[in-house]
């Protein structure tokens, strides 16, 4: 048994807009990350930190959660910014049911349980969305949420949108991450020249990781066994 995670698989099975056409580490990078995601077993969980599908609709991307579904063990499904699909979670839930995805789960306003940790989180806030004061201070209601429903447990915080990078900081999300004692958060977003902005290791009291697809070789992170 094993907790994983990984961020921005960019998958398009349903739609027209495959990675593939940015070059380099994007060429061919659904197999790679079949290949990656081979790892897992019935057991195990699996955090996808946002970005996950590029359909514009639960319909649209309903080839992508059935490639997700397919693979083995429990999938914890985020919001990232290119998630357009993204619904009310009672509906996205309802969707899946009646599609038959029996392992996709929606981390939204709440957590998961996995080896007496508690997994938090939400997509997050990032500088190019300064102007939209109404959805960053909802995304903080969101965190504090779902580190409130952790209660006493050691929490893993999962986000969408890096909360520090170098030269930025968020300081109302990494006050919520410090209030509530998590341990260690993840976050993707970054791609290609911008993951050399990444800062990870321990800052203050968390350490943090960045864990976008083609950051980490499309294959998921090892968290915990």
């Amino acid at each position: 048994m094993a907790l994983y995670t990984i961020g921005d698989t960019h998958l398009s099975l349903g739609s027209d807009k495959p990675m593939d056409v940015f070059g380099g580490a994007w060429e061919g990078y659904v197999e790679k990350l079949a290949q990656g995601l081979s790892v897992l077993r019935p057991e195990d969980t699996l955090v996808i930190a946002g970005d996950i599908s590029w359909g514009m609709s639960l319909e649209e991307s309903e080839a992508d959660f059935a490639w997700l579904d397919a693979l083995p063990g429990r999938k914890i499904l985020m919001k990232g910014n290119h998630d357009y699909w993204w619904n009310t979670a009672a509906k996205m839930n309802r969707f899946f049911a009646e599609s038959g995805f029996s392992t996709l789960r929606i981390l939204h306003n709440n957590c998961y349980e996995y080896g007496g940790y508690a997994l938090c989180g939400t997509r997050g806030w990032f500088y190019e969305e300064t102007g939209d004061q109404k959805v960053f201070k909802r995304e903080l209601i969101r965190l504090e949420a779902s580190l409130k429903a952790a209660g006493e447990r050691p929490k893993l915080c999962f986000l969408h949108y890096p909360p520090l990078y170098q030269g930025y900081r968020c300081p109302e999300i990494i006050a919520l991450l410090e209030q509530y004692g998590v341990e260690r958060c993840y976050y993707g977003h970054l791609h290609g020249g911008s993951h050399r902005l990444a800062v990870e290791g321990r800052q203050g009291g968390v350490a943090y990781y960045l864990v976008s697809a083609d950051y980490v070789g499309f294959r998921p992170q090892k968290i915990c066994e």
